[in-house]
């Protein structure tokens, strides 16, 4: 599996059913389990892991489509962001979809999965804002067919993590048939890691804007205020696309703002220190990607 692993996997095992693989893991706790391994195996070849023996989840069946369920989408942890990237699925979550087709070169999207991005949670993931923005919810599967559901915001935020041998199963999107945008910088031309990600998503059903900014910290942010504020504004029965430049711009800076705020004063009174020149710059990138993200779904 890898020409640099520094220590051999002891034991491979290829369940068929999600609760074959989480009663695997329950069997042999050291195990790792691994859907792409575009993450994984990267860790073991820089020798920061060496798994006493892999679970592998490509056979699942269960996990590797979507089913339409009381007006949401179950989305199995197992879909790889090419099969996401596709026009039939760009057409239920387009957002998703847009993540899916940036997250890297054609040999990361045919391997890696929807669940794997979240599981390894690092803070450059695609998927992870577009599932902050659409309040995502996860179906964890666990031993005995149990199964709980947790918001993808709390595996992300440390608040409610996964038990020994449980499993991200499915992911559960709310189908809110209104327009969403995901924009992302990177460092050099082409797919690449994110320097920072912008989702915006619209909800006209509860007259609501959700942003969600990744790539800067280690989860992404929502900067509710901004939400609040840009809501306030949109003619919702009338021209959504109305709203001022003026507007879009102020949005984007309150956005920025809210996810790379300025240094505090000091204890005794001390004026703050300034940002850095790269600090600044990360700032402007987000101001711009949330204008043009909220432009272009309101457009």
């Amino acid at each position: 599996m890898t020409t640099h692993a520094p220590q051999a996997t002891q034991s491979v095992t290829l369940p068929a059913s999600l609760d074959e693989a989480v009663a695997a893991l329950a069997a042999m706790p050291a195990a790792v389990p691994v859907a792409g391994g575009t993450d994984l195996m990267a860790a073991v070849n820089r020798g920061l892991l060496r798994p006493a023996g892999l679970v592998g989840l490509g056979r699942i069946n269960e996990i590797r489509g979507w089913q339409y369920q009381d007006g949401h989408a179950l989305l199995g942890a197992g879909l790889t962001h090419a099969r996401m990237g596709r026009p039939d699925f760009a057409a239920l979550i387009p957002a998703l979809a847009a993540a899916a087709r940036a997250a890297g070169p054609p040999q990361i999207r045919n391997a890696g999965t929807l669940g794997g991005n979240i599981a390894s949670a690092a803070p450059t993931g695609d998927a992870l804002p577009v599932l902050a923005a659409l309040e995502a919810t996860l179906v964890i599967a666990g031993p005995e067919g149990a199964r709980r559901e947790i918001p993808v915001s709390h595996l992300l935020a440390g608040r409610d993590l996964l038990a020994l041998a449980e499993l991200i199963g499915y992911v559960r999107v709310p189908l809110l048939h209104a327009p969403q945008v995901f924009l992302k910088a990177t460092g050099r031309t082409g797919p690449g890691r994110a320097t920072a990600s912008v989702a915006v998503v619209l909800d006209p059903a509860r007259r609501g804007v959700r942003c969600a900014v990744g790539a800067i910290a280690p989860m992404p942010l929502r900067p509710l205020e901004a939400e609040g504020w840009i809501a306030s504004l949109i003619d919702w029965d009338g021209e959504r696309a109305a709203l001022a430049p003026e507007a879009l711009g102020a949005f984007g800076e309150y956005v920025a703002a809210a996810c790379i705020p300025d240094p505090a004063p000091g204890a005794d009174g001390t004026e703050a220190p300034p940002l850095s020149p790269a600090v600044l710059h990360l700032r402007r990138t987000v101001a711009a990607l949330a204008r043009r993200a909220l432009g272009r779904a309101l457009s």
